[in-house]
């Protein structure tokens, strides 16, 4: 696995795609599909995934294929999914996001109609 920055943003297209496309062909589909830092294409028999970044010397591709197991798509209707790097290093191993529940991160208790001198 690619080691990323955690603020990482992955596309992943939701359309199986033909994975004989290489670089020009993959640039072509991302150019429809918005911004990220990196883009996700999965094969049609999900087996195979392929991930488009830039640099900056041009278009970097790495390729990715499964022995056992699929990976998963996003569900139907969407064009595509927005992952962070623990998003997609699941989706590269094999690991089904929907079954995996995240903890609600956690937040400082509101302090409205609290007095700033109170509080200190």
């Amino acid at each position: 696995m690619i080691g990323l920055p955690l603020h990482t943003r992955a596309l992943l297209l939701a359309e199986p795609t033909d994975m004989r496309k290489g670089h020009d062909g993959l640039f072509g589909l991302v150019r429809a599909a918005g911004e990220g830092d990196l883009f996700v294409f999965i094969s049609r028999r999900r087996d195979r995934a392929k991930i488009l970044t830039f640099e900056r010397g041009g278009l970097v591709l790495w390729y990715e294929r499964l022995e056992r197991g699929r990976f998963r798509h996003p569900r139907r209707g969407e064009c595509h999914v927005e992952l962070d790097a623990t998003a997609l290093a699941m989706l590269l191993d094999g690991i089904d996001r929907e079954r995996v529940h995240r903890p609600a991160l956690w937040r400082p208790p509101a302090t409205e109609g609290i007095d700033k001198r109170a509080r200190l």
